[in-house]
């Protein structure tokens, strides 16, 4: 399922990354990786600030959607 649709507060794991080969790139850089673990921190109007890699990202719905966990 995308990321978009995960709880917050719930650990979860990267399946894959999807969409434009630039956007893959820039969601990697991010650290949003196969295999790496993203938790939900809070979620606004489908913009979601995310726990990836000891550190906080804010993503939009669009980018949470490409991601699969």
């Amino acid at each position: 399922m995308p990321l978009s649709m995960v709880k917050e507060g719930e650990p979860s794991v990267i399946k894959r990354v999807g969409g434009k080969e630039e956007t893959r790139r820039f969601l990697e850089n991010l650290g949003f990786v196969a295999g790496g673990t993203v938790t939900v921190v809070s979620q606004i109007g489908g913009n979601m600030i995310v726990n990836i890699k000891d550190s906080r990202v804010a993503i939009g719905k669009d980018m949470a959607n490409r991601i699969m966990v």
